[in-house]
């Protein structure tokens, strides 16, 4: 999730009235979209530079821009076009794909590429920006003529390297075939959501996906801290559950990384949930029902954070049950 958090608002940008691309405009776009489109990627953190790779082994051409360039450099390696301004990346593409760190950065970032940005370009944000800034950037799509696909992923480093990522997408039908190459490459399924972005449907259900996911993680790290305060070998609470109802595959990784400290790379950093935490209470409050759990969990990583394990897996969240950093 490449790039720098932005703050949305307040600076200048071109205020020409936007072209309104005309229905000649898109047919003409869609004709030149062939089974390889041309695919910008905005953004190559853990996410986005496995899925900038992904796409060009599957032959398609690739552009990559990061805020950072020296992180997006080592995509060369792999056949892609490292470009040194957002503009620059999405001009002539077919595809822009915006994996950056939250829905104010994807438009900040969207607005520097917006000189370049062709009438009917398909834009696939899979960023995790909530329900709220979806709207916002669905608003941007009109405003420039793109076709706007809210498609947030589900999976951490090691299914992004892998190409097997599960696609969240809602979107056009129109150019579905368009973007089947391209989830094809960095994922093993896409489910559709329906036929709008803006409404984020996919938004929604990633949201939902990631209280469940970000809940058994913090429960995890509580298990294996009031193990530790008991005296308790976790591995004897591991076989107890063995094979039964409780056990999970997902519980295991996570307190494996704790246990064996394997803590960095991360999969998916502690700051990071922190931040989809906020995403998902904000859009509970929204809704009008309260989280308690999303609520713990969101401060846990925020401790956590606070302690110096803000880049390692979110499975250090472990260690905000102790008053100070601690392997043990």
């Amino acid at each position: 999730m490449g790039g720098v958090c932005g703050q949305d608002g307040g600076e200048a940008h071109d205020r020409r009235p936007p072209h309104r691309a005309t229905r000649r405009d898109k047919e003409s776009h869609r004709m030149t979209a062939t089974d390889r489109p041309t695919v910008a990627v905005l953004g190559t953190g853990i996410m986005g530079a496995a899925m900038a790779r992904n796409l060009a082994a599957a032959g398609l051409p690739v552009r990559a821009w990061n805020r950072t360039r020296a992180k997006a450099e080592p995509l060369a390696e792999d056949g892609v076009r490292v470009t040194g301004t957002a503009a620059e990346a999405v001009e002539g593409a077919d595809v822009v794909l915006t994996m950056l760190y939250d829905g104010d950065t994807v438009l900040d970032v969207m607005r520097e590429a917006a000189p370049a940005l062709r009438p009917g370009t398909l834009w696939v944000q899979s960023t995790t920006a909530g329900t709220e800034l979806t709207g916002r950037l669905a608003a941007f799509a009109r405003e420039h003529a793109l076709e706007f696909y809210d498609a947030p992923v589900l999976g951490t480093r090691k299914p992004a390297e892998d190409g097997q990522l599960t696609v969240l997408a809602a979107g056009p039908e129109a150019g579905r075939a368009t973007l089947a190459p391209v989830f094809d490459a960095v994922g093993s399924r896409t489910v559709w959501t329906g036929e709008d972005g803006a409404e984020g449907s996919a938004s929604r259900l990633k949201l939902v996906a990631n209280n469940w996911v970000l809940a058994v993680t913090a429960a995890a790290g509580e298990v294996l801290a009031l193990a530790q305060a008991l005296g308790v070998d976790p591995r004897s609470f591991f076989d107890l559950i063995e094979g039964g109802p409780l056990d999970m595959g997902y519980l295991r990784a996570k307190s494996a990384l704790v246990l064996d400290g394997k803590l960095t790379p991360a999969s998916f950093a502690v700051a990071t949930a922190e931040k989809d935490a906020r995403l998902i209470t904000a859009a509970a409050d929204r809704g009008g029902v309260r989280l308690d759990l999303a609520e713990a969990t969101a401060n846990r990583f925020a401790r956590a954070t606070a302690q110096g394990h803000g880049e390692e897996d979110m499975a250090a969240a472990y260690f905000a049950s102790f008053e100070e950093k601690t392997a043990d």
